[in-house]
């Protein structure tokens, strides 16, 4: 079968397309004949060798599969050949097929595609616990969330109002970005490439700050986000795509009682009931039209290089998918 892999840290350049063996699975295993493979930023991260976690070479990036059930393993119940299914994996998701644990399969539903549902166990589940479980979102709460026309920014703009949020205040880097937030329900529109954006955010709170703030850039957006945090606020960091790790005094949220979290979503993996049950449920809003997935952009598994290129220079929006 084909695969996507790389030998040795670098630019997009490092990934090939190679022909391995079809993997065999074990008794708790199923196969999965990819239809849909999700790409994200943690893949260009693997690949640079700078992930939070150690990257062994030679490495097949993807955590995010979605494709039909050709094999199960005899311990395997409940689950049957032919089904419709998406997976939230380690790695190995560049690949025409892929060994799943059983454990992490999520059927898919009837009115939902494989590039829908691909693009939800990475976004999709990250949104929802940054918002649910790590930032403790209240009903009627005020909630920013930093680049908000990206593949999490999007779904939690949307989950937020889902939620029950009061409002939504959405940050990006270009008037079209923001223009995408609002479409998907942001109140507030606020550009943070401009000067003092900090300020017209806690303009727009009356001067009382955020409940819940959603920051991934690091670096002077960590620090101007602290200062649009509210009394009881949560800033929950899942990302430093700026490359800049952020230095602060704890002691310095006393006063407000507020509080900074960090999200990282292979723990949630650690508990499954949790991990199953809220995907499951955000694949019953997309099946219901209650929450809008944006597929920014097909392309065949042969192209990896390519988009890692455009995530590289910042030209995707919503998300991109790998076709086998």
């Amino acid at each position: 079968m084909k695969a996507v892999q790389f030998d040795e840290y670098g630019g997009p350049d490092v990934l090939k397309v190679t022909e391995i063996e079809t993997p065999a699975i074990s008794e708790n295993d199923v196969l999965i004949e990819a239809k849909a493979i999700g790409v994200n930023y943690a893949d260009t991260a693997r690949r640079q060798g700078e992930y939070v976690v150690p990257t062994t070479l030679p490495f097949i990036p993807g955590t995010e599969v979605a494709g039909v059930v050709s094999e199960v393993g005899d311990q395997v119940h409940g689950i049957e050949k032919g089904e419709r299914v998406v997976s939230l994996i380690e790695s190995g998701g560049y690949s025409e097929n892929v060994v799943v644990d059983a454990n992490t399969l999520i059927p898919i539903p009837d009115d939902v595609s494989y590039e829908k549902a691909v693009a939800l166990p990475v976004q999709g589940l990250s949104a929802y616990h940054i918002l649910k479980t790590m930032g403790r979102l209240e009903e009627g709460e005020t909630v920013l969330v930093h680049a908000a026309s990206g593949g999490v920014g999007l779904l939690a703009v949307q989950l937020a109002k889902q939620f029950g949020a009061g409002k939504v205040i959405a940050t990006a880097s270009t008037p079209e970005k923001l223009a995408f937030a609002g479409k998907m329900g942001a109140d507030h529109l606020v550009n943070y490439s401009e000067d003092d954006w900090e300020n017209k955010i806690r303009e727009l709170t009356d001067r009382k700050g955020v409940d819940v703030a959603l920051e991934m850039v690091g670096g002077s957006v960590f620090y101007k986000t602290l200062k649009c945090l509210a009394e009881f606020g949560r800033l929950v960091i899942y990302g430093v795509a700026s490359g800049e790790q952020s230095k602060f005094y704890p002691s310095s949220l006393m006063k407000r009682n507020q509080s900074i979290v960090v999200f990282f979503l292979p723990q949630i993996m650690k508990r499954p009931t949790l991990f199953k049950s809220s995907l499951q449920e955000l694949l019953t809003y997309v099946g219901q039209g209650n929450l809008e997935l944006t597929i920014g952009g097909t392309y065949p598994l042969a192209q990896a290089a390519k988009v890692h290129q455009l995530f590289q220079d910042r030209k995707t929006k919503g998300k991109i998918v790998l076709i086998p």
